[in-house]
């Protein structure tokens, strides 16, 4: 089956998602949807519908995909090819005012398999952690609340990733892919075998502002008003985090009633820290919501690496050396406002323990409190007295180092 369509702006106004539909018959056993048009023209993503509900997205990162029973395109759900009506779903992010040409071509049995993931890497050897005061009973770990993978737009495949988690001194890593939970399916095998630890996310993906969802929940209909997520997310246990609030062309536009209780605070974009817009942002937006943080890795040519920033979160459990956490008690901690961020893993860290703040290889910066004051840091463990936060370590110049709420 051919589909060709002029997309304009006019259809881009009445709804940025369309959907093309065709009739699968009883017994096919793999799909094939290809589409074509001029990118130097437009960005146009691709999708899919089942006759049953969502089988996947891919975005922009790709322009053909296979689902099959046994096997999918990364970024797409294999299973039974029910029959009924599907649909090609067009994501229309970007359309020209003289418009944009598309063909979509849909093959039934498809004409070759899916793509698959690379092969995996052997097991790097995993640096000693950093050892982190904290209270008795509770670990803290080091984590990157933002990655991704073959199933959206990134380069590696999961346990690419989880290598390149324990290389980079990671004890924790969301995986966040755009839009679909096809990664999710082994991502705790994945870990297990790698000693680290993945938790599922998916990073809701729209123009007008992007936002995580973390936890083992089903998928999250981007196509709904920003609302929804929200209660979706907290209804199936999962939190949601908005993300780079102040990001180029998809910085946070959506309107809000009930606020997510996360927000990535840190993103990998924020490298003149002497920039104190994000923070601006929360103290607007409201310190009740727990700051965490994110590299936003798609691949080792980008610019941003793992764990650079890095969020830790204070896990209950006394973990040996080397021992992984559930993604359910790391879940836990950021429910819990367990968290300090900082620039990267062997960075200087402010946290709360015992009562108190403690700064950790930070000799010669300056602690600020909400208010502005400033109190110098002296040798590489520091205590002072807590009161409400946020609070940040700075250096003599401005620029933030670390922050906790």
């Amino acid at each position: 089956m051919r589909i060709t369509r002029t997309l304009t702006p006019e259809d881009r106004a009445a709804s940025p998602y369309l959907e093309l539909p065709f009739e699968v018959p009883a017994g096919t056993p793999s799909i094939e949807v290809r589409l074509s048009y001029d990118r130097g023209q437009g960005v146009i993503d691709l999708g899919c519908l089942g006759a049953d509900g969502f089988r996947g997205w891919s975005g922009g990162a790709r322009s053909r995909y296979v689902i099959a029973a046994g096997s999918a395109t990364p970024g797409y759900l294999p299973g039974e090819i029910e029959s009924g009506v599907w649909a090609v779903l067009l994501g229309l992010h970007r359309v020209p005012a003289a418009g944009v040409d598309v063909v979509v071509e849909v093959d039934m049995p498809a004409t070759g398999p899916a793509e698959s993931e690379p092969t995996a890497p052997p097991v790097p050897e995993r640096r000693p952690r950093r050892t982190l005061p904290a209270d008795t009973g509770r670990t803290w770990l080091a984590c990157d609340f933002h990655a991704h993978t073959l199933h959206s737009d990134g380069s590696f495949g999961r346990a690419e990733l989880a290598a390149a988690a324990v290389e980079a001194g990671l004890d924790v890593l969301a995986v966040t892919d755009h839009n679909t939970v096809s990664h999710f399916a082994g991502l705790e095998r994945i870990g297990s075998h790698y000693g680290t630890t993945l938790v599922p996310g998916q990073e809701v993906t729209t123009d007008r502002g992007h936002a995580n969802a973390f936890g083992a929940i089903p998928w999250v209909d981007f196509r709904q008003p920003a609302e929804s997520w929200v209660s979706h997310v907290e209804s199936a246990g999962g939190l949601l985090s908005i993300n780079h609030p102040l990001m180029g062309d998809f910085a946070w536009s959506h309107p809000l009633k009930t606020r997510p209780p996360l927000a990535e605070i840190w993103h990998g974009s924020w490298l003149d820290t002497r920039w104190t817009g994000p923070l601006a942002w929360w103290n607007a937006w409201g310190w009740d919501t727990v700051p965490i943080s994110g590299s936003d890795f798609h691949n080792p040519e980008d610019g941003r690496p793992l764990a650079v920033p890095v969020t830790w979160v204070a896990v209950e459990s006394d973990l040996g050396p080397a021992e992984p956490a559930s993604a359910a008690a790391v879940i836990d901690g950021l429910r819990h406002g367990r968290v300090a961020v900082t620039s990267a893993v062997d960075a200087p860290v402010l946290l709360r323990a015992d009562g108190e703040l403690v700064a950790v290889g930070a000799d010669g910066t300056l602690l600020t409190d909400r208010y502005g004051n400033r109190r110098p840091v002296h040798g590489d463990l520091a205590r002072f007295r807590a009161a409400d936060g946020p609070y940040r370590l700075e250096t003599p110049d401005a620029a933030v180092v670390a922050i906790t709420p």
